[in-house]
């Protein structure tokens, strides 16, 4: 089935850099996964790419202390038509994990942490490096998986204040909020058929407070509504992504 996650005899890296005709070394942690827990040998096919949208067949030529390939044709790595910005307000972090994964199996482009008021979640300056290292590395899986050569970006935390000011790059904003009434994403979609940019703002667990939707909606965040039932969070996460993707990008 398309698109549909399978058990498939591809294994992908990430590299450094490449081009077709090199000959690679993958990264020690990728090196060693190939090594030690798929056991890999020279001969075996993979796929290598570099985070930044390329994506090569290769063929490995060394499997001891250090591993390399051979890089072949390069192919499509899924990039995606639209530029998608979640602006997720700031819930537990297993349920940020969980959105990150998401998030870069659907091929969003940029994940936004946003402090909210409703936000349980406090980070410090050296927590909130360790978790983004977290975060980092749960993306990097998930687009190893989908096939997916360029990476989820992952911004440091910022304040809802800073947030509002990011608003303006984007060609459509929208706002899932549980009080929007009528207008649903695929009304925003008719309205800007051709945005190339596309924002999200999600609430953490408690929602976004009637202050911050007046305040996102002045910067420019259209409310829309999901449906008659309330969503969690990160439900609410992957169905906007999910509707976004579908009606701009390639999904």
């Amino acid at each position: 089935m398309g698109g549909v996650r399978r058990e498939s005899a591809v294994r992908r890296f990430l590299i450094e850099s490449g081009a077709p005709g090199e000959t690679v070394r993958l990264p020690e942690a990728e090196a060693a996964h190939a090594r030690r827990v798929l056991r890999l040998q020279p001969g075996d096919r993979v796929q290598l790419m570099d985070g930044q949208g390329a994506l090569f067949d290769a063929e490995l030529i060394e499997v001891c202390e250090w591993v390399t390939a051979q890089l072949h044709a390069r192919l499509e790595g899924a990039p995606a038509p639209v530029a998608l910005t979640l602006y997720q307000g700031l819930p537990k972090f297993d349920k940020l994990e969980f959105i990150a994964q998401k998030a870069a199996e659907l091929g969003v482009q940029r994940l936004v942490p946003v402090k909210m008021a409703r936000s349980v979640v406090k980070l410090n300056d050296e927590d909130g490096k360790k978790k983004r290292e977290r975060l980092d590395k749960i993306a990097r899986e998930a687009m190893k998986q989908s096939g997916r050569a360029d990476r989820l970006e992952i911004a440091e935390p910022v304040r809802f204040s800073d947030a509002l000011l990011m608003f303006s790059r984007e060609d459509a904003m929208l706002m899932p909020w549980e009080e929007a009434r009528g207008r649903r994403i695929r009304d925003e979609h008719q309205l800007s058929p051709d945005a190339r940019s596309v924002g999200i703002l999600i609430g953490p667990e408690g929602g976004i407070t009637r202050e911050e939707a007046e305040a996102a909606g002045n910067a420019g965040a259209k409310p829309v509504t999901l449906g008659p039932r309330i969503l969690r969070c990160e439900t609410a996460a992957v169905a906007s992504m999910a509707i976004a993707m579908h009606l701009w990008g390639d999904l």
